[in-house]
């Protein structure tokens, strides 16, 4: 396991660029740095050192999953048989390569991971969790529950 790095000290400028990247990452350096405050320069050097120290991630398209036939959402804990750290690391390494997985947390509770998997519908998910989650590395059991409705989703 990795020793997460020291947070990079974030200034009002900083915050405002992330913020405007958030809500339209396709902004030019010119219109960033005129909606922030600053000339293209300065701006250009604040976005790459944002970039070079993992503030910002990178950049993607936010798709519609609807509209791609990916409507199910459905969230699954999962416990393991094994909770040493080559098991964890084991399952990990594997969850990665399932496509359907959104969203992976470790969490702190009676079961040790939670996913987010989406699907085209119940048939798919049953699928997935069949074939592909309930064969990865120590998985002892699992739960579902079906997302009915969504209410609010970062990123969608």
């Amino acid at each position: 396991m990795t020793t997460p790095e020291p947070a990079l000290a974030l200034d009002r400028i900083d915050h405002r660029i992330v913020d405007e990247l958030r809500v339209d990452g396709r902004l030019s350096i010119n219109e960033l740095a005129r909606r922030v405050g600053l000339s293209k320069t300065p701006c250009q050097v604040r976005l790459k050192r944002l970039l070079d120290s993992g503030v910002i991630r990178g950049f993607r398209a936010v798709v519609d999953p609807q509209k791609l036939g990916l409507a199910h959402i459905a969230f699954t804990q999962v416990k393991l048989s094994d909770t040493r750290e080559k098991a964890l690391e084991a399952f990990r390494r594997a969850v990665l390569q399932v496509e359907e997985v959104e969203e992976c947390h470790m969490i702190a509770s009676h079961f040790d991971y939670l996913l987010k998997i989406r699907t085209a519908d119940i048939l798919a998910y049953r699928r997935v969790l069949g074939e592909q989650i309930s064969s990865l590395p120590n998985v002892a059991s699992t739960s579902t529950y079906v997302a009915m409705e969504t209410i609010l989703e970062h990123g969608a």
